[in-house]
């Protein structure tokens, strides 16, 4: 007797798409202050739109990061029901650098904390540097930071849920809840993140990975468009059942 053994379905991910207001998702900014001030303009004009939500990578690598944290921060003084900042892992590099400049200062530095530090005033520090070159950097960044700003930055959420859309601003442990994600997971990704689909429904809007085009698949909703070097900033705009993307 031979038995038939059918192979099985390749799994899907076919959840609407359902936040509890109409939201927009704007990916990563890095320093580039003009584009956001162009995406906010016409986002303020989406008249059913309650919330934006940034997925954080404020700083680094673009030349107005200090102009781009001033401006979120009045944005979400004047509107703190509409305005939402995560934190991302470069605004979690610039902390460590603020708490360990000597160990975490040429690391950040690669990744484009020279350019922050540039738009603050101060001059970067060559790799090479005795530890003590790192601390007085250090000393000079949380001075023009001020306390009020290094305050909002240590302060920033690592995720924001709203209905089944999950804002994060990396990735999500597709095989763990929304409750259960790990800070390195949020921050920085997941192996799983891409080739491994969620079943629990919940959508996940990130930035972190620079794509050619805005993209929803499988349940993620792509949103870096490397407005640093493309001027490309994009955000998703998510209702019931309905997406849609907006870009300078």
């Amino acid at each position: 007797m031979f038995r038939i053994f059918r192979k099985r379905p390749a799994p899907v991910f076919d959840a609407p798409l359902a936040p509890d207001v109409p939201l927009a998702v704007i990916g990563d900014i890095h320093g580039a202050d003009r584009v956001l001030d162009s995406l906010i303009e016409q986002l303020d004009q989406i008249e059913d739109l309650q919330r934006i939500v940034c997925v954080g990578d404020y700083v680094d690598r673009g030349d107005n990061s200090a102009r781009v944290i001033q401006k979120l921060m009045s944005y979400q003084s004047d509107h703190p029901e509409r305005m939402i900042c995560l934190m991302g892992n470069h605004e979690r590099m610039m902390l460590d650098f603020l708490d360990a400049p000597t160990t975490a200062g040429r690391r950040w530095q690669k990744y484009g904390g020279m350019q922050t530090l540039g738009s603050f005033g101060i001059a970067p520090v060559p790799d090479h540097a005795p530890d003590d070159e790192f601390r007085r950097a250090r000393d000079q960044l949380e001075s023009a930071l001020g306390r009020r700003t290094e305050d909002w930055l240590r302060s920033l959420p690592l995720s924001l849920q709203s209905g089944n859309i999950a804002v994060v601003h990396a990735a999500a442990d597709p095989k763990a809840s929304m409750a259960d994600q790990t800070d390195k997971t949020l921050l920085w990704g997941h192996h799983d993140f891409e080739n491994v689909l969620r079943t629990d429904g919940t959508w996940i809007a990130h930035g972190h990975t620079i794509v050619g085009k805005p993209k929803a698949v499988d349940g993620r909703i792509a949103t870096d468009t490397g407005a640093y070097a493309t001027g490309k900033l994009t955000a998703a705009v998510i209702r019931p059942n309905q997406l849609e993307f907006v870009q300078t």
